[in-house]
C-alpha cells in the first residue's frame, strides 16, 4: 500500500511539474500572437501585455498590402521545404541502409566519412566559392535546397541505428532468399518498417528548410526566389530603414508611425504558424524515432 501511494504521489508531482513547464513554454507563443494584434502606440507606452487594452490590425494590414508577394514567398517556402525534405529523406535513408548492413565491408568507412562532417567543415567562404563559381547555383531553387540541409550526418547516424536495432537481419536474409534485390528490400522492407525515424528525420529536415534564410542571403538576389523567412527579414529591414529616415516616413505632409514592434510579432506568427499546425500530426513519431534511433547498434 505504501508503494502504491509513493508511485501515485510521484505521478501527481510529475504531472504538475510538466504542466507548469508546458505553460511556461507555451506562454511566449501566446504573447507573440497577442502582441501582433496590439496597437503600436499602446506597445510603446505600456510595453508587452497578455491583456492589451487596445487592439489593432495595422501590423497585418501593412504586411498584406502586397498580399501577392506574401503568397509567392509562401509558395517558394512550401516548394523548397517539400522538395528538400523529400530528397533529404531519400538520401539520408539510402545512405544509412548500407551502413546498417553488417555484411557490407565498407560500412565503417561510410560511418567515418559521415561522422567527420559533424566535426569539420570547409567554412563559409570556400563553400560560397564552390557553389557559386563551380556549380553556379545563384538565383535558382537549387541554391535554396542543396547547400547545408539536403543531408545531415546526425540524421544519417540516427537512421542507421534505427535500422540496426529495429529491423531484424533475418527479414533481410529471407527477402534475399526469395530473390529480392537491394532496392526492393530497401523500399519494400526497410522504409515501411522505419516510419517513426523517417517521420522524425522529415520533421528535422522540414524545420530546417522552413526556417532557413541563410541560403537565400548568400545565394539569392532575385525577389522571385525569396522564401517567407527571407522576405520577412527584408520587410523588417525596410521598416527599420523607413523609421530611421524622417523624409521617408512623411506622407502627405504628416509623419507616419509604422507599427514596427507589432510587425515583428506578426512576422513571427506568419513564420511559425504552419509548423504549429503540422507538428501535432508528427509528434507521435518524433519521440519513438529519436529514442530508438539514438540507441547505439
Amino acid at each position: 500500500m505504501q508503494k502504491i501511494n509513493s508511485e501515485t504521489a510521484f505521478k501527481i508531482f510529475s504531472v504538475i511539474t510538466l504542466t507548469i513547464l508546458v505553460i511556461f513554454a507555451f506562454l511566449p507563443f501566446v504573447l507573440i500572437f497577442v502582441t501582433s494584434f496590439t496597437d503600436e502606440v499602446f506597445l510603446i507606452k505600456h510595453g508587452y501585455s497578455f491583456f492589451p487594452k487596445k487592439l489593432s490590425l495595422n501590423s497585418y494590414k501593412y504586411l498584406f498590402n502586397n498580399y501577392y508577394t506574401i503568397l509567392r514567398a509562401y509558395g517558394v517556402s512550401v516548394f523548397v521545404t517539400a522538395v528538400g525534405t523529400g530528397a533529404g529523406i531519400l538520401i539520408t535513408t539510402m545512405l544509412a541502409y548500407p551502413m546498417a548492413r553488417k555484411d557490407f565491408k565498407y560500412r565503417n568507412i561510410l560511418a567515418f566519412v559521415a561522422f567527420f562532417t559533424l566535426l569539420f567543415n570547409g567554412g563559409i567562404v570556400p563553400s560560397y566559392i564552390m557553389w557559386t563559381r563551380v556549380f553556379s547555383i545563384n538565383n535558382t531553387y537549387a541554391a535554396l535546397i542543396i547547400p547545408n540541409f539536403l543531408m545531415n550526418a546526425f540524421n544519417v547516424l540516427l537512421v542507421r541505428n534505427y535500422y540496426a536495432n529495429n529491423v531484424p537481419g533475418e527479414v533481410i536474409e529471407s527477402a534475399k532468399i526469395d530473390g529480392a534485390g537491394e532496392m526492393r528490400i530497401f523500399f519494400r522492407i526497410m522504409l515501411p518498417m522505419s516510419v517513426p525515424v523517417v517521420a522524425t528525420v522529415g520533421l528535422f529536415t522540414g524545420l530546417a528548410y522552413w526556417n532557413d534564410w541563410i541560403n537565400a542571403l548568400y545565394y539569392i538576389s532575385s525577389p522571385k526566389y525569396y522564401g517567407i523567412q527571407n522576405l520577412l527579414i527584408r520587410l523588417m529591414n525596410n521598416i527599420q530603414f523607413l523609421k530611421s529616415s524622417q523624409a521617408a516616413t512623411m506622407l502627405a505632409g504628416r509623419e507616419v508611425e509604422l507599427p514596427s514592434t507589432g510587425i515583428r510579432m506578426a512576422l513571427a506568427v506568419l513564420g511559425i504558424l504552419p509548423i504549429i499546425i503540422l507538428y501535432p500530426f508528427l509528434q507521435k513519431y518524433l519521440i519513438r524515432g529519436v529514442v530508438m534511433g539514438a540507441v547505439k547498434g
